[in-house]
């Protein structure tokens, strides 16, 4: 069992790092910018080591700062939560090379996984259903991309190969848009992301976004803890999620389940992983692998009974998975609606000190989030300030009492998006499930 583990974050995902640590019997030390001095699992580490100014690229970026960290506090591993680190394939490959573990995959599955072009490779090899396109980078050879465009039929999108959060992909809807629109979206990969190398895939126009959640200990052992629906999202963002995904056939959903599982164990993945696809007309369709824990990981958790950031920590410990497929029961329902700290209406961001907090409780209601009376929202991060989760025995039961935990919710001194998430637990269309990916926007007018 790991002894001491150093986590590279903050927020609301380094204080449910901290405590599965403390469950464990693990020592914690949290790697903080100087203005995070007063974050909650900060005052509540074993140790704590300030890392860098208040600019993340100082601080929570900076790999040699936190390398330095695990030096002087004699920390066996990293734990990078989401977002900054968590998916540098450069970070983990340092983080090993300096004789420390990174919990999570290894830098070559991180490297491969990040390559979206490598990644449907990967999924399609490992019989995972993907979309069909290119099967691999466009070329200068103008007439191949249109041949590939005649075949797949149009509408298409061109994606970055590097890209992410909704950035380098643009929709081509007919043949003479088509040389144009990879040219401009190469440009802009390379500018972006430092890598041009783009693909096609065909379009689809009213899909949802399902992502199956999967844990792997990288010995051979792999199981899956089902789906989670993300479709209701602004500008690629997810706002809202529930688990299970509503509305899909058992078959359908068992098969992608099991190619899940097996593709993990044909890349060698280790740690918890979330594979997310595009769902339409009773098709799943690999759109991408992350790497990672995952935000909305707490809706799988309350419909299983798994500790998901346990499960990491013990893997990186070595040890083999402690569960089976067939030890994995699903019970009820769960939602998770984002609270960030943002203008319901316009959505720009609210920092500044919160001069009063209520959360709600009650049965079935969970809430992950670092703030307090008192706390002050930095300007330098993510608007993201907490998480409500709700279950239930079924959708329509976990749905109200999350209703109710909203409007038990009480934040002032800064904006918050909690209109918003009591508008759509209320939307009539969303109650009745399976709503597309673009069903916020169109709601929203934008």
């Amino acid at each position: 069992m790991l002894e001491k583990v150093l986590i590279a974050n903050r927020g609301e995902i380094a204080l449910r790092i901290l405590r599965a640590c403390k469950e464990l019997g693990i020592k914690t030390v949290a790697a903080h910018s100087k203005g995070d001095a007063s974050l909650k699992h900060v005052l509540l580490a074993d140790e704590t080591i300030c890392i860098g100014p208040n600019p993340s690229a100082q601080s929570y970026l900076n790999v040699p700062a936190i390398i330095s960290a695990m030096e002087i506090s004699n920390a066996q591993a990293v734990h990078p939560g989401y977002g900054f680190l968590a998916e540098n394939a450069d970070f983990a490959e340092q983080v090993e090379k300096s004789g420390f573990i990174f919990i999570g995959p290894t830098a070559d599955v991180i490297r491969k996984m990040g390559d979206k072009v490598a990644a449907i490779d990967a999924m399609r090899k490992s019989g995972v259903p993907t979309v069909p396109g290119s099967n691999g980078p466009l070329t200068d050879n103008q007439e191949r991309s249109k041949a590939i465009g005649q075949e797949v039929g149009y509408p298409v999108i061109i994606k970055a190969a590097s890209g992410g959060g909704g950035r380098g992909m643009r929709v081509v809807r007919n043949e003479g848009e088509l040389i144009n629109a990879i040219q401009v979206t190469k440009a802009e990969a390379k500018a972006a992301f430092g890598d041009d190398t783009v693909y096609m895939e065909k379009f689809l126009e009213n899909p949802r976004h399902v992502e199956v959640q999967v844990l792997s200990d990288g010995q051979g052992h792999a199981i899956h803890l089902g789906d989670r629906d993300c479709s209701l999202q602004r500008r690629h963002q997810k706002v809202l999620e529930e688990a299970p995904a509503p509305g899909i056939p058992d078959d359908i959903r068992n098969e992608v389940l099991q190619a899940c599982v097996n593709a993990c164990i044909e890349i060698g993945y280790r740690g918890a992983g979330t594979f997310e696809f595009l769902y339409e007309d009773g098709g799943f369709f690999f759109i991408e692998m992350n790497t990672r824990v995952q935000v909305e990981h707490p809706v799988t958790e309350m419909i299983t009974g798994v500790d998901i950031v346990k499960e990491q920590l013990l893997i990186a410990s070595g040890l083999p998975l402690s569960f089976r497929q067939e030890d994995i029961i699903f019970r009820g329902h769960a939602f998770e609606c984002r609270i960030n700290a943002e203008d319901s209406k316009t959505f720009m961001p609210s920092p500044g000190k919160i001069t009063a907090y209520h959360a709600p409780g009650g049965n079935g209601v969970r809430v992950d989030s670092h703030i307090y009376a008192g706390y002050t929202v930095p300007p330098h991060y993510d608007s993201l300030i907490g998480k409500i989760i709700t279950y239930g025995k079924d959708r329509d039961a976990a749905l109200s009492r999350m209703a109710s935990a909203l409007d038990e919710l009480h934040i002032e001194g800064i904006k918050t998006n909690t209109e918003l998430q009591r508008d759509l637990v209320r939307d009539k269309e969303f109650r009745k499930g399976c709503v597309n990916i673009h069903y916020l926007e169109k709601k929203l007018g934008l």
